[in-house]
């Protein structure tokens, strides 16, 4: 992980591979944006013009490079664009920052040290280019080989330091996004971790290990279901959905509490470590990505340990339901029916609708709890990637207010998201003249159909939201912004601003 440092110290006089400075996109051209004015003044107060001259115009992600001036102790200046100039009188936004910080430090793998210059006005712009930073530089590289020589292998490495230029390193709020940004960062990348490791190795049983050793470092309680207890509590959702594979399913549940919290959250992740459909097998060419079908496992892990990391006044309990679909001669099948653990029988009119089989179980099991709200997270439908595309989430909820405060913290936080209806009309399509409810309903509309089946395993009373983050969950193109290709860790910043939220008091 990036290192990063707070500095008041002016760009020319700083040791570092880079200096990275904003530039912004105006109605006559590129405009140097606040933080870099030292950088300006070495080219004569021409350095516009020198950008414009080298083809840049500010747009969001452009990146140029040039020689730094006489004098600097940097050999290297890298101009990144913010896009267009806010012509509101309220500065650069979070995300433009964070955007910005993550296209200048992928591009600075193996560097030792850079310097970013970019504007800061506040604490919050700090914590902006923190986070930009952090996750910009992510590398999944365990399986590869980088090279004999330690040279190759530092030529891959990420970014090894930043200092983040105006940034005050005796000014508490600075100090306190900078520690913010971390924490949530490196959860964020863990999950990233979590998502990107092959299937052979990130059985059910070993997510739930890697768990258990993060409870211990971090004094989280946990209790781990595997399949002789999920048997004898009655959790067929989850048994169903894993009975075809020889890794068999876990329940994870890691609770984090705070001895002033009056408020209770509940996050519930979808954990298939693998997706081969089951018995109602995916066609060839949609299961090589399939490992990351524990997307909305990972989310909630990562925000429930970041809570920790934090210290949040707020209770927060995850449940990871964890399971592996595969066909075999002990799968579940279509025209089966499973007892779910709630008591409620379903009929599987399709095994590659096993996501909500295996949330149903944990919604019920979180609604026992009687939380203040229980959110969510799943990689659930190909539906709502062809409603919303690749980069956004769906947002259902029972509670129109409670699915409004969590798009509100989404886009706060700099996850694009949407909110979804949950139209009654289409619960009809779900009944089954053999069990309680079929697990899949009409085909138009299918990501509102499976949350409409989830919302019959929340517990009565009880304000619930699913989040449906089945396109921005793996970038299978190339890297952008902070985004890399893979595993994104969609929905841990939103999971992680709700749980603040809470704890502020600002959310019910």
């Amino acid at each position: 992980m990036t290192a990063l440092t707070l500095s008041t110290s002016a760009a020319p006089g700083l040791r570092a591979d880079a200096i990275v400075i904003g530039v912004a996109k105006g109605a006559k051209g590129p405009v140097v944006a606040p933080g870099a004015e030292a950088v300006d003044n070495a080219y004569d107060g021409k350095l516009a013009g020198v950008l414009e001259t080298l083809g840049a115009s500010g747009a969001e992600g452009e990146l140029t490079k040039l020689p730094a001036p006489a004098g600097f102790k940097s050999a290297l200046v890298i101009a990144v664009g913010l896009g267009p100039v806010p012509d509101d009188g309220t500065g650069y936004g979070a995300e433009a920052l964070r955007r910005a910080a993550g296209v200048a430090a992928r591009t600075l793998g193996g560097a030792k040290k850079a310097a970013f210059a970019l504007p800061v006005e506040d604490a919050a712009a700090v914590g902006a280019i923190a986070e930009g930073v952090l996750l910009g530089a992510y590398s999944f590289d365990v399986y590869k080989d980088n090279g004999s020589t330690a040279k190759a292998k530092a030529d891959k490495a990420p970014l090894a330091e930043a200092t983040l230029l105006g940034g005050k390193p005796r000014d508490a709020a600075h100090k306190a996004a900078l520690a913010r940004a971390t924490a949530v960062s490196e959860e964020l990348n863990r999950a990233r971790d979590l998502i990107n490791t092959p299937p052979n190795d990130l059985t059910p049983a070993a997510f739930a290990a890697i768990a258990q050793r993060a409870a211990k470092e971090h004094g989280l309680k946990i209790q781990v279901l595997d399949d002789k207890a999920l048997a004898k509590d009655g959790y067929g959702g989850i048994l169903g959905v894993g009975g075809g594979s020889a890794a068999t399913p876990r329940l994870v549940k890691l609770s984090y509490t705070s001895p002033g919290a009056d408020k209770h959250l509940a996050f519930v992740g979808k954990g298939i470590t693998y997706d081969s459909g089951g018995i109602s097998l995916k066609p060839a060419g949609h299961n090589e990505t399939m490992k990351c079908d524990m997307s909305g496992a990972a989310a909630v892990f990562a925000a429930v340990v970041s809570a920790a990391r934090l210290g949040l006044e707020v209770n927060v309990t995850g449940w990871l339901a964890l399971a592996e679909n595969m066909p075999s001669g002990s799968a579940v099948r279509p025209g089966d029916v499973l007892r779910m653990y709630s008591g409620k029988t379903v009929e599987v009119l399709n095994t590659d609708a096993e996501g909500r089989l295996v949330l149903a179980d944990a919604l019920w099991a979180a609604s026992a709890e009687n939380p203040d709200a229980i959110v969510d997270v799943a990689t659930l439908t190909g539906a709502m990637m062809l409603a919303l595309g690749s980069r956004t989430f769906g947002i259902m909820a029972n509670d129109d207010a409670f699915r409004s405060a969590i798009h509100e913290a989404a886009e706060e936080v700099g996850e694009p998201a949407w909110p979804m209806p949950l139209p009654e009309h289409l619960r009809k399509g779900m009944d089954s003249p053999t069990a309680d409810i079929a697990n899949m309903g009409e085909r138009m509309g299918g990501g509102l159909v499976a949350g409409l089946f989830l919302r019959e395993f929340v517990g009565e009373g009880i304000t619930w939201a699913h989040l449906d983050i089945a396109g921005p969950a793996f970038n299978e193109g190339g890297a952008f912004g902070y985004t890399p290709k893979g595993g994104t860790g969609s929905a841990v910043r939103t999971l992680v601003r709700l749980a603040e939220l809470t704890a502020e008091g600002d959310l019910g």
